[in-house]
């Protein structure tokens, strides 16, 4: 029987297919080329790396599918039968009261009384509309808890994994830069890897060769937000005021600073914070489930997706450190 490969890479059926991931390297994966990506000076690369990000998608194995179609696509599902069900009222009530309103309008021609029955007719059809609403309205929102729940694990096993420069590293990478320049430089490479990952998906699914849409949803989530989450981590290195503790601890509190858009807060304990139920943990959910809507964009019919998803993946990775470099710039001078 053949064995993995260093990389973690096991080798591939004797079909000639590419070797398929399991769940448990799906997130060193996405980690690792997040990494790349990020620290990728030249168009080229990025291009190269940010292309392996849909593969994984179309790699994972029968396990890893049954993990995503059972956690993570939960609100893809719950967004599409909300919607059907909301739709299926409101056209329900419209053609109710609609047909009501007519029956109305012709006995108002027969007297008053009549008229009122139709306008009654026409109200209790309205109601079924708001029911059919309701009723898809609670299916997404079940769906959506589903999804943040499995991506908020997900992420929380991803982060320990997504490799850190420390201050010294970057100063030996960027030499002659100062705090803010190299904040700059980080912020712009981070922004152009989150737009290589939204081009690379949205050109994937302008293929006939995509998998399932909710598997590309849940991959490129996952590389959106370790390239954001090593960008905090990095710019708490530059203004100096990385976290304490090990590596898992550290990593956990950054993924907090991620969910709350600003520098970690040491004495709140963010990294321990992140237990199921926690304020913190819903509003990481919460942040995933939006940055799954972002990844959305991506899944455009033909090549509109690339666009978007390049175009809006780049704003929203450059924004988030900009909001974090804020904070942290006016703390390191508060300390002065």
């Amino acid at each position: 029987m053949a064995s993995a490969s260093a990389d973690g890479y096991r080798p591939g059926p004797e079909d000639g297919r590419p070797p398929e991931i399991t769940p448990e390297e799906l997130t060193d994966r996405v980690a690792e080329l997040a990494a790349g990506l990020s620290e990728a000076d030249s168009k080229p690369l990025r291009h190269r790396l940010a292309r392996q990000i849909p593969q994984l998608a179309s790699r994972t194995s029968r396990a890893t599918r049954r993990s995503l179609q059972s956690g993570g696509v939960a609100a893809w599902q719950g967004l599409q039968s909300g919607r059907n069900v909301a739709w299926q009222g409101l056209q329900s009530g419209r053609d109710r009261g609609g047909q009501a309103a007519r029956k109305g309008g012709e006995a108002a021609r027969r007297g008053g009384e009549a008229a009122r029955r139709g306008g009654e007719a026409a109200r209790r059809g309205g109601g079924v509309a708001w029911r059919g609403v309701q009723v898809g309205g609670s299916a997404t929102w079940q769906g959506l808890r589903v999804g943040g729940q499995w991506l908020a694990a997900e992420a929380m096993d991803m982060a320990p994994k997504v490799p850190i420069r420390g201050i010294t590293t970057l100063q030996e990478q960027y030499p002659g830069l100062g705090s803010e320049e190299l904040a700059d430089r980080l912020i712009k490479t981070a922004a152009r890897a989150s737009a290589g990952v939204g081009a690379a998906v949205g050109t994937a699914a302008a293929t006939p060769f995509v998998p399932t849409l909710p598997v590309e949803l849940a991959v490129e989530t996952l590389g959106l937000v370790a390239i954001e989450l090593k960008l905090v981590a990095e710019l708490h290195e530059v203004y100096g005021m990385p976290a304490p503790g090990s590596r898992t601890d550290r990593m956990l509190a950054y993924l907090g600073a991620w969910a709350n858009r600003r520098g970690i807060r040491i004495t709140t304990g963010e990294g321990l914070a992140l237990a199921v139920g926690s304020p913190l943990r819903r509003k990481l959910e919460r942040r995933l489930v939006a940055k799954a809507g972002q990844s959305t964009l991506s899944l455009a019919p033909l090549l509109a997706g690339a666009a978007a998803g390049s175009i809006v993946d780049h704003h929203e990775t450059r924004k988030l450190g900009l909001q974090v470099r804020e904070d942290l710039r006016k703390r390191a001078a508060g300390a002065r």
